[in-house]
């Protein structure tokens, strides 16, 4: 019974009391009451696609919307091919055909919320990953209209997590509050990534451990990630994000 009611503690103090923290500063902040309200334009945080030759690959996320928005984000892919004017980006969204091809700007604000850049690739390397996403994205077994599941997924950021443990050289994770992330496709148990620096462990994306170079040392619980980022020093919060170098 001690182990329990320890066991009880550690969660609340770890995860349920950064939610309800997120879900009260969520509570006290502005919002608008519809997506048709919402702002959806550009953030300004790239530039102009045309203002450079060189290939780019950029993963962005925001925040959603409604009462989620407290506790969860949502992540998307922006990719531009050497010499292009104009960018690309993907997401995965939970209404009609589920891969959403430019359907917002590529760093546009997500029902109001400003995007976070979570990782950027550019010049050559880029170059050379862009053929290795669009591959991933094509191969993503939850594309067909139903293939969405807000908790515990498969949902956007399930989508998004794929394409990152496909192609690790990116060398992004996305952050702890992207529920969804940790959801492995097809009913996988165990996972490690195609360049064998993260190992991945879960139960439906609802319990589980990731931990290696990218991950660093994580443990995630009914959708909330709690950790150590061991690659840039820094602890990862449920709800709240990373907080570190």
């Amino acid at each position: 019974m001690k182990f329990v009611k320890r066991l009880l503690i550690v969660i609340f103090i770890v995860y349920l009391l950064p939610t309800f923290a997120s879900a009260g500063l969520w509570a006290v902040q502005d919002h608008p009451s519809r997506w048709s309200d919402a702002r959806w334009t550009s953030a300004g945080l790239l530039p102009k696609a045309s203002e450079s030759e060189d290939a780019a690959v950029y993963i962005f996320s925001a925040m959603t919307g409604g009462l989620k928005g407290a506790v969860a984000s949502h992540a998307w892919i922006v990719t531009k091919e050497k010499g292009a004017a104009t960018y690309t980006r993907y997401d995965k969204v939970g209404w009609g055909s589920p891969i959403r091809r430019n359907h917002r700007e590529p760093d546009a604000y997500w029902y109001s919320n400003p995007p976070q850049l979570v990782a950027a690739v550019t010049s050559s390397k880029a170059e050379l990953l862009i053929p290795k996403i669009e591959g991933a994205i094509a191969a993503y077994p939850y594309a067909e209209p139903g293939g969405y599941t807000i908790w515990p997924g498969p949902n956007s950021n399930t989508f998004v997590a794929f394409v990152l443990r496909t192609v690790p050289e990116i060398g992004a994770v996305l952050p702890p509050h992207a529920v969804g992330r940790d959801y492995l496709p097809n009913g996988q148990f165990v996972h490690v990534d195609d360049d064998w620096r993260d190992l991945h462990i879960t139960l439906r994306g609802l319990l589980g451990v990731s931990l290696g170079q990218r991950s660093g040392f994580e443990v995630h619980l009914l959708g909330l990630v709690a950790g150590l980022d061991l690659a840039r020093p820094g602890i990862k919060i449920p709800a709240l994000g990373r907080i570190g170098v």
